[in-house]
């Protein structure tokens, strides 16, 4: 990995921790339904069906967007959509890990 780094490339769990230093914007992916359930503190809630009708407002933001959901398959298709319409965003997978990372002393559920 290190030789990697050498080259300039980064780790998707160290892009996603400099764009939260810089404000990212978390934007959670699953139903209303699901993010009621549970959600990491601060996202926003654009289903899938949705992001790109919401492109423009984020774009507004003019901030990195780090994508979640249940299990990173939602999220990655919304970062692949928000990236076609020339923002960037990261995937950030599964909403229960990227919760560690936004905010490390939360307890996991058991």
């Amino acid at each position: 990995m290190r030789i990697l780094k050498l080259f300039g490339f980064t780790s998707r769990s160290e892009k996603i921790e400099r764009a939260l230093e810089k404000g990212a914007i978390i934007v959670d992916v699953r139903t209303p339904q699901e993010f009621k359930h549970g959600h990491i503190k601060g996202a926003l809630n654009i289903p899938l069906d949705r992001i790109s009708s919401q492109a423009g407002k984020l774009a507004a933001k003019n901030k990195v967007i780090i994508t979640t959901c249940r299990s990173g398959a939602r999220s990655a298709s919304a970062a692949a959509m928000l990236r076609s319409a020339g923002m960037d965003a990261i995937n950030g997978g599964a909403w229960t890990s990227l919760r560690g990372m936004v905010h490390p002393n939360t307890k996991k559920a058991s």
